[in-house]
């Protein structure tokens, strides 16, 4: 159903088994709705999709308490559940809500339970939330607060795709018949694979580098790099490195494997840590994003504690700039 994203196919599903909530970040068209549609359906999940708008409130996500009329006529408050009540969310365009509405989705992705009228609902399990934003048209739009951002596990960036799978996709999307999609997996078996990820074993020397490299994004520690204090307003909390060790655990199970090495770790750095830290307005101001500062510390932070780094990165970099001035 879905012609190339194989990198962002392969993180979701990292994610799914993680037991993570993913962020899309791309511009219109590139199948972002579509790849989530389809991959419920794969699993063998309950979907449902909520387009946000700047009118929508928090009970058209969680539910309400509404008065229904019963047995002799006696009148009584009932609970009638809003679409969080699913196995695969998907927030389509969720930057265009403002963040109160924003809001009723934290207790659900945190706490795994929703709270209406005084008295807490939990949500079918398993349950994920794949959201998407548009990163260019900005008008109208409400930035996600960094307390909800720190909630999802990867934020993917979903790119345009090849010539030739953009070919491919022409001459598939232009027949009279789609591909039909069948369950090859179900809630349950996701939830068995989910359990499984946690015993996963993971050696103190990898779960310090992933500390490190968490740590390393304050620019008030001491283990930080030279240029994290120029250019980063806030670093990541904990969470980084959580979600690192499960992204990682998951990889491995699904690679057929069964121990975590750095090198697992390090590949998903730039999806776990591009929403966890803030520039300031000097990096900001010189054209740098987040993606750069991880691409920086995974070449300045040591993969064994102690060790030193082979040179300063931040006067190698002013080095460079220098030569090209």
């Amino acid at each position: 159903m879905i012609v190339g994203q194989e990198e962002v196919l392969d993180l979701i599903m990292v994610s799914l088994f993680a037991g993570g909530h993913c962020l899309m970040t791309g511009v219109p068209g590139l199948a972002k709705t579509l790849i989530v549609s389809s991959l419920a359906k794969t699993l063998s999940l309950d979907y449902k999709r909520i387009q946000f708008t700047p009118d929508l409130m928090p009970t058209d996500i969680t539910g309400t308490m509404v008065l229904a009329e019963g047995d002799q006529r006696q009148r009584s408050f009932t609970f009638r559940s809003g679409p969080i009540f699913t196995n695969m969310l998907l927030a389509d365009e969720i930057n265009r809500t403002p963040p109160k509405t924003q809001a009723a989705l934290l207790e659900g992705m945190q706490e795994r339970r929703v709270t209406v009228g005084g008295v807490t609902r939990p949500l079918p399990a398993p349950f994920v939330v794949l959201a998407t934003q548009n990163p260019l048209e900005q008008e109208g739009t409400y930035a996600l607060p960094e307390a909800q951002l720190d909630r999802f596990l990867f934020m993917i960036n979903v790119d345009y795709p090849t010539l030739a799978e953009e070919e491919d996709i022409l001459l598939r999307t232009t027949l009279d018949s789609m591909p039909t999609l069948g369950a090859m997996i179900s809630g349950e078996q996701i939830m068995q694979f989910q359990k499984l990820v946690r015993r996963v074993p993971v050696s103190r020397h990898v779960a310090n580098y992933a500390a490190r490299l968490a740590r390393s994004t304050r620019p008030s520690d001491p283990i930080a790099p030279d240029f994290i204090p120029k250019w980063v307003q806030w670093g990541s909390g904990p969470r980084a490195g959580q979600s690192l060790l499960l992204a990682a655990k998951a990889h491995v199970l699904l690679s057929g494997r069964f121990n975590v090495s750095v090198r697992d770790v390090r590949k998903f750095v730039h999806p776990v840590f591009r929403h966890r830290f803030g520039l300031n307005f000097t990096a900001v101001s010189e054209g740098y994003d987040t993606d750069t500062i991880a691409d920086w510390l995974l070449e300045s932070v040591p993969v064994t504690y102690g060790e030193q780094p082979k040179r300063s990165f931040f006067g190698t970099l002013l080095g460079r700039k220098a030569k090209v001035s």
